[in-house]
Parts: C-alpha cells; sequence; structure tokens
C-alpha cells in the first residue's frame, strides 16, 4: 500500500502542478521503473483533477445564479471549471493536443510529422485544435450543466478519470515511435503490464458508479461508448500515420476522450433527461 500510494503521488507530480514538492517529493522518491507503475493511477489523477474542476463549478454557478441559473451563468461556470483544470494540469494534455494536431496536420510524411510534433512552437493547426477542443468543452459543460448541477459535476469527474484510461490502451497496444532519448514519455511507454491496466480500471469503478447512480444507464453507457469510439479512432488514426504513438499522442487521446465523455453525456441527457429527481 505505501508503494501504491508512492506511485499514485508520482502520477500527480508528473502530470499536474499541484504540489508534490519538498519532504514529500522526496518521500515518493523517483525512478523509471516507479514512473512506469505510475501508469496504474492516471484515472486517480483524473479523480483529483475533475474535483478541482467540479468546485470551480459548483462555486461560479452558486456565486452566479444559485439553484436556477440562467444560461450565461451556466457558460460562466464551464469557463471557470475548464481554467481551473487546465492551471491544475498546467495544459499538459493540451499542449499534446496542439502538437498532434500540428504534426499531422502539417505534414503527411511520418519522419516530418514526428519533427514538428517535437517543435515547442504552436502553428495554425495546433491554434485551430486547441481552440475548438476548448469551446468543445466549455459548451457541452453548460449544456449538460441545463439539466442540473449535479449533472455537470458528476460529468466532469467521470469525464476526467475515464479520459485518462482510454490512453493506456494506446501504450499496450501500439509502439512508441518518440525520440527514445529525449521522451519523458518513454519509461512509460516501453511497455504497461496487465495488472497496471485492471488497476485503472479499478480507479475508473467509483466514477462510473457515481454516474450510474445519479444519471442512469443511458447516460453512463453513452460515455463510455462515445469515449472508446474515440480512443478507437485515435489509436487507429496513430497506427496509420505514425506506426505508433508519441507522448503527445497519450495527451491528444486524453482531450479527444475527455471531450466524448461529456457529447454521449449530453446526447443522453437531451434524449432521455437525467436520472437526478
Amino acid at each position: 500500500m505505501r508503494q501504491a500510494v508512492r506511485h499514485y503521488l508520482l502520477a500527480v507530480q508528473f502530470f499536474t502542478r499541484l504540489p508534490v514538492t519538498g519532504r514529500l517529493a522526496d518521500w515518493v522518491g523517483y525512478s523509471p521503473e516507479m514512473l512506469r507503475a505510475s501508469a496504474a493511477h492516471f484515472p486517480g489523477v483524473g479523480w483529483l483533477v475533475g474535483a478541482i474542476g467540479a468546485a470551480a463549478y459548483a462555486a461560479l454557478q452558486a456565486a452566479l445564479g444559485g439553484p436556477h441559473p440562467q444560461a450565461l451563468a451556466l457558460l460562466v461556470a464551464a469557463v471557470g471549471c475548464t481554467i481551473a483544470t487546465v492551471i491544475a494540469t498546467g495544459g499538459f494534455h493540451e499542449d499534446g493536443l496542439a502538437d498532434v494536431a500540428d504534426g499531422l496536420g502539417g505534414s503527411a510524411r511520418r519522419e516530418r510529422a514526428l519533427e514538428i510534433m517535437k517543435d515547442s512552437r504552436i502553428g495554425a493547426f495546433g491554434a485551430m485544435a486547441l481552440v475548438l477542443a476548448l469551446l468543445a468543452k466549455v459548451a457541452l459543460l453548460a449544456l449538460i450543466g441545463a439539466h442540473g448541477l449535479a449533472a455537470a459535476l458528476v460529468s466532469l469527474w467521470a469525464g476526467h478519470a475515464l479520459s485518462r484510461g482510454w490512453p493506456l490502451l494506446l501504450i499496450w497496444r501500439l509502439p512508441h515511435v518518440g525520440d527514445t532519448a529525449t521522451s519523458k514519455s518513454k519509461p512509460l511507454a516501453e511497455r504497461i503490464a496487465a495488472p497496471a491496466l485492471w488497476a485503472a480500471a479499478a480507479w475508473c469503478v467509483p466514477p462510473m458508479a457515481v454516474a450510474w447512480w445519479a444519471l442512469g444507464t443511458p447516460f453512463l453507457a453513452a460515455m463510455l461508448a462515445a469515449s472508446l469510439l474515440a480512443a478507437a479512432w485515435m489509436g487507429r488514426w496513430f497506427q496509420r500515420r505514425l506506426q505508433g504513438f508519441t507522448g503527445d499522442c497519450l495527451g491528444a487521446t486524453q482531450q479527444v476522450c475527455e471531450i466524448a465523455c461529456y457529447l454521449g453525456g449530453a446526447i443522453a441527457l437531451a434524449q432521455g433527461g437525467s436520472g437526478i429527481a
């Protein structure tokens, strides 16, 4: 259990800006093997990020509209919670999305695409991808919030957890094709064992259970189906264009799967309402 806590805190340290520093960081430690083991806890990092987003959403809705907010209040709450999650993660996954869009949008050649993805500067394709992704999140979260505060909070928590589980399937199924000498994701990407996948799935169970209890089976099924399809499409895309994945591909997949979760949930709510009385 002590080692599992270390692995979880290392994942938090690696994928967020939340403070794991000083004596706590010394106690956690670091090694490539530990970083590889921390992959099992990626959805658990989503617990924290989703909770931060949910707290921001709830606080802004309460301040602006109370139990019956206007549409603009929901929009502001969606913007605020998105800002909160970006601050919490340092835009780590958004950066990956921009790099992938620049690389795969900027060149049809595999080698050139990988070269572009290593460039820290953002291009036109990356800028468009970021703007569209953020707009999609904000619009969908405001739309979900129109069905009740609980719907938005559950969607945030479940969406952040699930979207961090699906990229692990890329590590399991595809080879790592990034620059092995400099890639931060290389220790994660060398291999992932079946127990780590099961542990990641276990992290996803409580948010899914809450989503099922609060919003019903159609809502949960729609979130799962939409995010799974998104992950499968991204994996197929990377296989065809890059013959594998890089760390940026993992971040991009998380972003696309998160949006897919919200889209699936919004469609389910629009079709059948929520399970909340």
